[in-house]
């Protein structure tokens, strides 16, 4: 049997959050953005990729947060569009980027919506990043990466799941 969000309470399976914490299962369904004004920042080895006080958080049900950062705060010069794009029913369509570490190209690490649905107008050219594929930080801890490879999710010791991506969780 599989557990359908209602948006009215946790799942028997969910971890209960301390007061210091959120549970991803008390994110909305659809997804809903928020400002993040901590410190966050991206590289890719040694490079500085991004930095900025001014990121979005879109929140969703049984996802950790993925954040968004403004382009004026990401180093654009180190980012090459590729092709290929892909649909969120919630966003639109996203394109994607390699990131230049210098030593090398990173396949695919960054995205984009350019013309997000309504609902994230706000978001419109900020660019996220997979923590699975650079180094992401926020106020100076390194974010874990969402499993399962598809995901962005950036995952802070102040989230709890599980998490959608895990083994298991393909129906929610």
């Amino acid at each position: 049997m599989t557990w359908q969000h209602r948006g009215q309470q946790r799942p028997p399976f969910a971890i209960e959050p301390r007061a210091d914490q959120e549970s991803v299962w008390d994110y909305p369904r659809p997804p809903r953005l928020e400002p993040d004004r901590r410190l966050v920042e991206v590289r890719a080895g040694a490079r500085l990729i991004a930095r900025t006080r001014a990121a979005y958080r879109v929140l969703e049900t049984a996802s950790p947060p993925t954040f968004y950062l403004p382009r004026t705060d990401v180093r654009m010069d180190l980012l090459r569009p590729v092709g290929g794009t892909s649909l969120c029913e919630w966003k639109g369509r996203a394109s994607y980027y390699d990131v230049d570490a210098g030593d090398r190209l990173i396949a695919r690490a960054a995205w984009t919506y350019e013309d997000p649905a309504a609902a994230f107008a706000e978001i419109a050219g900020f660019i996220s990043f997979y923590p699975g594929r650079v180094d992401c930080y926020v106020d100076g801890r390194r974010v874990r990466s969402q499993a399962g490879g598809f995901y962005g999710g950036w995952v802070t010791d102040e989230i709890v799941g599980p998490f959608k991506g895990e083994p298991g969780t393909w129906s929610w």
